[in-house]
C-alpha cells in the first residue's frame, strides 16, 4: 500500500521529530508518519534523529551525553521559518500522535533500544499500523527475536544479494533502498520475494517524481508531504 510519510514530521516547514512537525503533516494529509527513537543518558527513549545535537538545536554532544530533563532545556530549531520547539520522549509521541489512523515507521537509531521500544509500542496498541525500521540490522534481529510479530523494514542504500539474505532471515515485510538507487529490475525482485518497497532520501521534487513514477508501492518518507501529495492527485487527474 502506497503510504505518503511525513518525513519527521512536515519538516521541511517545522523542526523536525516534533510535535508542531508531526501535526503539520497530519494537517497536510499524510497517511504515514515517520520518526527516530534513541536513548537518553538516563535511559529515556525520545524522539531525535542526527547522532549529535548540533545541526537541529544549535548544542554540543549528542542525545546520550544528557539527561531527558537536561534536553528538556534544548529547543529543536527550523531557522528558515524562524519556528522551535521540544525535544519529546517516544512515549509522549505515542500517547499525542499514536492514537491517530495512520501507518507509522518507527526508526531505531541506537543500539540496545529494540526491546524497550517494542514495549512501548505494545503498552500503546501499535503493533497493527506500525513498521519497526532500522539501518542497524542487529536492532532488526534483536526486534524479530522478541517475538513479538512487528513487520519490520530495513533501511539500506542499495539492494545487494546480501541484502536479499539478510531481509529473509529476518522475515521483513518492507525493503527500504535509497530513491536513487532503485530500478525497475530492483522492485521486481522485492515485489518476487514478498516485500514492500519504501523509499528514502527524497531531496527535492524531481526524486520524488521520478520514485513516484517507478511505481514504488510502500510510499515515501518526504519532508514535503504536500508536494507528493499534490503530485499524486495531478496524475490521477491526468490518468
Amino acid at each position: 500500500m502506497f503510504v505518503t510519510y511525513a518525513h519527521r514530521g512536515a519538516s521541511e516547514y517545522w523542526p523536525e521529530n516534533t510535535l508542531s512537525s508531526f501535526y503539520a503533516g497530519i494537517d497536510i494529509g499524510a497517511d504515514g508518519v515517520e520518526t527516530d527513537v534513541q536513548r537518553t543518558k538516563d535511559g529515556v527513549l525520545v524522539i531525535y534523529h542526527d547522532p549529535r545535537l548540533m545541526r537541529v538545536c544549535g548544542q554540543e554532544g549528542t542525545v546520550q551525553d544528557y539527561t531527558f530533563e537536561e534536553l528538556t532545556k534544548f529547543f529543536a530549531y527550523n531557522k528558515e521559518y524562524g519556528r522551535k520547539d521540544k525535544i519529546i520522549t517516544f512515549e509522549e509521541f505515542l500517547r499525542f500522535i499514536g492514537c491517530r489512523d495512520l501507518t507509522f515507521a518507527i526508526e531505531l537509531k541506537d543500539n540496545g533500544i529494540a526491546a524497550d521500544a517494542l514495549d512501548l509500542l505494545d503498552k500503546y496498541d501499535m503493533k497493527q499500523k506500525t513498521i519497526v525500521t532500522s539501518f542497524i540490522y542487529s536492532e532488526l534481529e534483536a526486534a524479530y527475536k522478541t517475538g513479538k510479530g512487528y513487520r519490520l523494514g530495513y533501511l539500506y542504500d542499495d539492494t545487494t544479494d546480501e541484502v536479499m539474505e539478510q531481509l529473509k532471515k529476518i522475515e521483513a515485510f518492507q525493503a527500504c533502498p535509497k530513491a536513487s538507487t532503485i530500478t525497475p529490475e530492483i522492485l521486481e525482485k522485492l515485489c518476487a520475494n514478498g516485500l514492500e518497497c519504501r523509499a528514502w532520501g527524497i531531496f527535492d521534487t524531481d526524486i520524488m517524481k521520478k520514485t513516484y513514477d517507478r511505481g514504488v508501492d510502500g510510499g515515501m518518507t518526504v519532508n514535503f508531504p504536500d508536494k507528493l501529495l499534490e503530485y499524486i492527485r495531478e496524475k490521477s487527474k491526468n490518468n
